[in-house]
Parts: structure tokens; C-alpha cells; sequence
């Protein structure tokens, strides 16, 4: 990266410090990693320090280095305006975690009209199915778990996804019914309800039908030769239901990497299912976009999605208005260490 990149970068981080208040002590205590304090990458100042998912090891993790530590950044917004909250999770194939553009950007987003955001880094290839899943889901738990702590409110916590990230978050708003049993061993988080209040799915992977679907998320979540089991399950178009929580969907027409049908497909079970939802649609040709600014033509569906939000009482009529369209961050912030750093894949980053 060159170093007006960088400086820029540095700059735009540095304005989280600005807009984020402290986490709550006593849950953030947690977070320091053993070896000693949190130092965030020269990059990303401004950047959290990370609450770890399992702070005792993961589940299923195949060693004890970053790549195994499944994490969440908790942004919180120096003004509140609600009592709101999203978990954010990026996109990246399930190969690895787009965090820059698809986590902290929006979470900056999300703050600066006085929303809370918690940006999850999961585990990726190698590991398979479930542990993607279950990531997400300990990471919906721990956030309404300790919703008091951070001034959340427990019925009032929504999942923003954005392409392989929408799968993982179409799958929480699917697959987390009260029926669903909590892991073997499960603690106290794993008894906390995983299923969120309401989601946004931006140019989302919805289903794992190979004619569908990302072939490069479905093979990094399922293997090369999966179930059918497991495709038709978490092909989650099959699985709306009543009680999938409200959606706004934002695709283009001619996405060259996640067919639209996806997001048709969803929009339409969740119609069928007298689920609220909105979905918008551009004639256009694009994945992995962000929030859009540098792309003209698509820099406008944030404001749709804010009204929705305000329509929704998620934030009210007077929060702060939209912050000014940015270029985006880059995929992965030069110096940090997690499991979404696509080096560990040794393959070129797939959305």
C-alpha cells in the first residue's frame, strides 16, 4: 500500500476513535489476548480491541494461532440514538473476511447515526461447516448476552450480511428457532437465542444449489462433494418461515458473482411467509461494493436502507443525517492478525 493510502486509511480509522465510546469493562476484560494488551495495526488506530468468541479456545479449532480465534469488534457510537445494535458480517467466500469495506466501514456507518455495531471475523477455509455457522451464532449469543452491558437492548439486535456474509446471516435468520439445540458442552452464552430481530442482506449468498449458488462459498462451506442434505437445508430460501425477523435486501441485476436469483428468491420466500420485506434492485453490474460511494449509480442505496430503518423504528426520523459517500477500505487492513486474513488460505480472495 502506498502512503497516501495508508495516511488515508489511518485517517479514516482514526474517526472511530471519535465516534466510538468504551466498551463496557467488565465484558471487554476479556478481550485483551494473553500475550498482553491489545495493540491495534498502525493501519487501524482507531480499531477496538476484539472480544474473543471462545476466550477458553473454539470449538473444533485446529490449532491456537489468530487463524483459530473467531472475534468480534465492538463499535460503539460516542452519541446514541437508539437502543438498537447490528452485528455486521463480512463477505469474503467463506475463504476469508472482507472487514475493511464489508465490517468496519459499515460499522462506522451504523455509528455515526448512533447505532452500536459489533463486526464479526469468523473462521474460514479450511475449517468447513459448522463451524461458520456456529461462529455466527456465539456471536449473535454473546451480543445479547451482554446486550445490558453495552445499552442494547436484547429484542432490538439485527444481522447485516453482505455476500457470503448474507448467507451466514440469512442462515442465523433460519436456522436459530427456539428448537434449535445448543452445541454439545454448551455454556451459559450457547443457552442465549442466536436468531436476530431484524436483518440486512447486501448482494447476499442465499443458496447452496449448485446451479445458484457462489460455487466458491458453497465449496469453502460445504466441500466439493457435499450433502444434499445440507444443501437443501442451508439453501435458506428453503427455510423462511413466520418468524423470519423483517429484511431489506440491496442486489444489481447483473451481479457477475452471486446471481440475483439469490436475492429473489429470498425476497420471495419471505413474501410468501407474509414476512416483511423490502428489496431494491439496480440495473447493474457489480458484487462486493460496500456501501458504494465511489460507485455513482449505487451510492444511493444506503438512504433507501435508512429510511427503512427509520420506517422500521430502528433509529428515529431526527438521528444524524447519512455520512458523506466514501472510497472504500480495502478487504483485509494491512497489520491486522484474525481468522479472515486471506493469507492463511493461500488463494486469492473470493467474494
Amino acid at each position: 500500500m502506498n502512503s497516501g493510502r495508508l495516511r488515508s486509511l489511518s485517517a479514516a480509522l482514526l474517526a472511530a476513535v471519535l465516534l466510538a465510546g468504551t466498551a463496557v469493562t467488565a465484558f471487554a476484560a476479556q478481550a485483551a489476548p494473553s500475550q498482553g494488551g491489545w495493540k491495534p495495526p498502525a493501519a487501524a488506530p482507531g480499531l477496538p480491541a476484539p472480544v474473543f468468541l471462545y476466550p477458553n479456545g473454539a470449538p473444533g479449532a485446529l490449532g491456537t494461532a489468530e487463524a483459530d480465534r473467531p472475534r468480534l469488534y465492538p463499535f460503539m457510537p460516542k452519541t446514541r440514538t437508539t437502543s438498537a445494535a447490528f452485528l455486521v458480517i463480512p463477505g469474503g467466500g467463506y475463504e476469508h473476511v472482507a472487514i475493511g469495506h464489508e465490517g468496519i466501514q459499515i460499522a462506522l456507518w451504523l455509528n455515526a447515526q448512533g447505532i452500536p455495531a459489533f463486526v464479526l471475523d469468523y473462521r474460514v477455509a479450511p475449517y468447513h461447516y459448522p463451524v461458520e455457522i456456529d461462529d455466527g451464532r456465539r456471536a449473535m449469543r454473546i451480543v445479547r448476552q451482554h446486550a445490558a452491558e453495552y445499552g442494547v437492548d436484547p429484542t432490538r439486535i439485527g444481522v447485516w450480511g453482505s455476500s457470503a456474509g448474507g448467507h451466514l446471516a440469512s442462515s442465523l435468520s433460519t436456522h436459530c428457532e427456539p428448537s434449535t439445540l445448543p452445541p454439545p458442552n454448551a455454556d451459559a452464552t450457547d443457552q442465549v437465542s442466536c436468531k436476530p430481530n431484524f436483518a440486512v442482506l447486501e448482494y447476499p449468498v442465499i443458496s447452496m444449489e449448485k446451479y445458484k449458488t457462489h460455487a466458491g462459498s458453497l465449496r469453502a462451506l460445504l466441500g466439493t462433494d457435499p450433502d444434499p442434505k445440507l444443501v437443501q437445508d442451508y439453501s435458506n430460501e428453503n427455510a423462511v418461515n413466520a418468524q423470519t425477523p423483517p429484511t431489506f435486501i440491496f442486489a444489481t441485476t447483473k451481479d457477475p458473482v452471486v446471481p440475483v436469483e439469490n436475492s429473489l428468491d429470498y425476497y420471495r420466500a419471505l413474501e410468501r411467509n407474509h414476512v416483511s420485506a423490502e428489496i431494491h434492485l439496480y440495473d447493474f453490474a457489480n458484487h462486493g461494493c460496500g456501501l458504494c460511494g465511489n460507485i455513482i449509480p449505487l451510492s444511493t442505496w444506503p438512504a433507501l436502507l435508512r429510511n427503512w430503518l427509520i420506517g422500521h423504528s430502528i433509529i428515529p426520523p431526527n438521528a444524524p443525517p447519512l455520512p458523506l459517500p466514501q472510497p472504500n477500505l480495502p478487504s483485509w487492513i494491512p497489520g491486522l492478525e484474525g481468522p479472515g486474513a486471506a493469507a492463511q488460505t493461500g488463494a486469492a480472495p473470493q467474494k
